[in-house]
């Protein structure tokens, strides 16, 4: 990254952030005590201590390097009674950091998931082997640094949009106007069954479901201090989900992503697009969408029961945008479906973090509490809003982790879930 980029960034730490919400930190320590990565290593110091506090006497220095050990979950922020923008201050501090000392090559290639979605679809079985394959994660390990034991996306033959382009035209004539449905990169590719389910269910509730071509929301390079690359992935993908129309709702699978639209690119890259801030204004999660309907009093709930018990986790950057508990209170509407929270912080794989090798041991011990909850109560499935904490549930447990929004289609009698 250029100097004069790293230049910028360090500015907007010491003017833009610091200013703002610098000063409002009263050193309460509420957010120390929710770090969830604080609490397993002494190799983060904890979000006051990297954050307000070593900010103030930085002053154009470089940040401390425990900064990278900041999952960026957004507790610190979320929990803050004095509104300090705690995870956003850290996020800005790595980026400084990343800037000024560079940004490993692996941390670039694991931020690339169209790419991989790309280049794995074509050769599905192949990809799959070679990732199940011990002696070649432990030669991932080695060159690349990515743990051997880190989940993985599992690749499909056939993408979303190869789906959408072959399936049989849908019976049901739109009642209800247009949807803008967003399913982000691992959606696309990876998480295909919960894009699909979303779909189906949207066109039984009455809406004509667009589907644009879309690209990846800069999430993943964001939290890796890529801030330039982040930044030109979110524009183009908002140039994107305009292209249907202005007013027209969006709606998202992708629970991280979504909130990257509604409120992180702004907060944390610092972008102020108008087209931008209407995107994350019309964007919401398909469970609060949902939740909205019902509330409204125009979502049918003759919902088919479901007699089991499914544990439910919400995903940290779903809980930071602030929405409550759509899912949970979805899933509740189906009769003898039994939700239990998990009432965990964290899973501990924030996105890209816990696939590194150096800080793989720590996401399994943020996540630990949560597996444990999930082994006790689960009767073959669980459910997750994101892609990647259903990852690392599913290959730290053994249990089958799907989005809530499948559980949903079964309920309507669209399909059935394997396992329940």
């Amino acid at each position: 990254m250029s100097e004069s980029n790293a230049k910028k960034l360090r500015e907007r730490l010491n003017n833009e952030l610091k200013r703002a919400s610098l000063d409002a930190c009263v050193k309460c320590t509420i957010c120390e005590q929710s770090c969830p990565v604080s609490a397993v290593t002494p190799l983060f110091s904890g979000p006051k201590f990297v954050g307000p506090q070593a900010e103030r006497f930085r002053d154009g220095a470089s940040v401390d390097h425990s900064v990278d050990y900041c999952s960026s979950c957004g507790t610190c922020s979320v929990v803050c009674p004095q509104g300090v923008k705690v995870a956003e201050l850290n996020s800005l501090a790595r980026a400084v950091l990343k800037a000024e000392h560079g940004v490993p090559v692996r941390d670039r290639l694991i931020t690339q998931t169209t790419l991989m979605g790309k280049a794995m679809t074509p050769v599905a079985p192949i990809a799959n082997a070679v990732l199940g394959n011990s002696a070649a994660r432990k030669a991932m390990e080695l060159v690349m640094g990515v743990a051997a034991s880190a989940p993985m996306p599992t690749a499909h033959g056939q993408t979303l949009r190869g789906w959408l382009k072959k399936r049989p035209a849908p019976t049901k004539a739109p009642t209800r106007g247009q949807v803008v449905f967003f399913h982000g990169c691992a959606g696309g590719y990876f998480e295909t069954e919960a894009a699909k389910c979303a779909v189906e269910v949207l066109e039984f509730l009455g809406f004509e479901v667009l589907v644009p071509e879309q690209g990846c929301c800069g999430l993943a390079e964001q939290s890796n201090g890529l801030f330039e690359q982040a930044s030109s992935s979110v524009r183009a993908l908002v140039g994107q989900l305009r292209k249907p129309g202005v007013g027209v709702p969006i709606v998202s699978t992708a629970g991280s992503c979504g909130g990257m639209l509604k409120h992180e690119a702004h907060e944390i890259l610092g972008l102020d697009d108008p087209d931008l801030l209407d995107v994350g204004r019309r964007t919401r999660d398909i469970s609060e969408f949902l939740m909205e309907l019902h509330d409204a009093g125009d979502l049918p709930t003759d919902f088919a029961p479901i007699a089991a018990r499914v544990p439910y986790h919400q995903p940290c950057q779903v809980r930071s945008q602030g929405i409550g508990m759509p899912a949970a209170d979805l899933l509740r509407l189906i009769p003898k479906l039994e939700v239990v929270e998990s009432g965990a912080i964290c899973c501990g794989i924030a996105g890209t973090y816990g696939l590194k090798k150096e800080k793989y041991e720590i996401a399994q011990a943020v996540g630990k509490p949560l597996f444990d909850m999930v082994l006790e109560t689960n009767q073959g499935v669980a459910a997750c809003d994101t892609e990647t904490c259903r990852w690392q549930i599913a290959k730290s447990t053994g249990v089958k982790t799907i989005h809530p929004i499948q559980l949903v289609h079964q309920a309507y009698g669209l399909g059935r879930v394997e396992g329940l």
